[in-house]
C-alpha cells in the first residue's frame, strides 16, 4: 500500500536508479504519472518530459478502455481486440473518437508545455512512468510509438499492476521496473491510501517546479 503518488514515486525511483539506465529521459503519463515520475527523474538527474496519450473509451462505459492513441511523429493507435470482439465492434467504429482524442492531446500539450520543445528520444533510454497499470492500453500505445523514435532502450516503470499484465508488458520493453504485481487486482487506486485526481493546475505547477530544479542542477 502506497501512501500517495509521491511516496510511490520515491520508492520506484530507488529501484530505477539501481538499474543505472544509460543517458536516461523520463516520460510521465499525465496526469497521474507526473507526481510519480518527478522523483524518478530527480534520482537519475534526468530530464523530465511528457508522453501524451489518451484512452479511447467504450460506448456507454468511457472508463473501460477500448484502446488508446498517442500523438507525435510516430502516431500510434492501439485497440483491445478482445474487448472489441466481445461487444461486436471494429476499429473503424472509433474513428471519430480517435480524432477527438488527438485534438485533446494538442490542447493538453499547449496547456502543460506551452512553447517548451519536447525532448528528443533518439539515443536515450526512454523511461515511461505512470501511477499504475490497469488494462495496459495507454502504456502499450506509448511504448510502441517510442520504439519508432530511435531510442537506445525503452523502459516502463510503474508502482503496481496486475501480475498477468506485468508479465505481458515485459515483451514490449527493454526493462520493466515495478514494485507490486498482485495476482488479485481490482484497481490501481486500491493500492494507494490517497489517490485523488490530479488536476491540470497541479500538473503545470509540479512540472514547472521540477524544471526549475532541473535547470538549477545544470547551472
Amino acid at each position: 500500500m502506497f501512501e500517495n503518488r509521491e511516496d510511490a514515486g520515491r520508492r520506484l525511483a530507488e529501484k530505477v536508479a539501481a538499474a543505472a539506465p544509460e543517458n536516461p529521459l523520463v516520460l510521465a503519463l499525465p496526469r497521474g504519472g507526473v507526481p510519480v515520475a518527478i522523483p524518478v527523474a530527480e534520482a537519475l538527474g534526468a530530464p523530465l518530459d511528457l508522453a501524451f496519450v489518451r484512452k479511447i473509451g467504450m460506448p456507454g462505459n468511457p472508463e473501460l478502455a477500448a484502446g488508446a492513441v498517442v500523438d507525435g511523429g510516430a502516431r500510434e493507435v492501439v485497440f483491445n481486440e478482445e474487448i472489441l470482439g466481445y461487444r461486436g465492434l471494429s476499429q473503424a467504429d472509433f474513428a471519430p473518437q480517435v480524432e477527438e482524442k488527438l485534438a485533446e492531446i494538442a490542447e493538453r500539450r499547449n496547456l502543460y508545455l506551452g512553447d517548451r520543445a519536447p525532448q528528443k528520444v533518439a539515443g536515450r533510454t526512454a523511461i515511461v512512468v505512470d501511477d499504475g497499470l490497469a488494462t495496459g492500453a495507454t502504456a502499450t500505445a506509448v511504448l510502441r510509438a517510442l520504439h519508432k523514435r530511435g531510442p537506445l532502450e525503452v523502459w516502463l516503470a510503474v508502482p503496481v499492476g496486475p501480475q498477468a499484465l506485468i508479465w505481458q508488458m515485459r515483451g514490449l520493453t527493454d526493462r520493466l521496473v515495478f514494485l507490486e504485481a498482485p495476482r488479485e487486482f481490482y484497481a490501481v487506486g486500491a493500492h494507494y491510501r490517497h489517490f485523488d485526481q490530479v488536476s491540470d493546475d497541479e500538473v503545470v505547477r509540479m512540472l514547472h517546479a521540477a524544471w526549475d530544479r532541473e535547470e538549477g542542477r545544470e547551472r
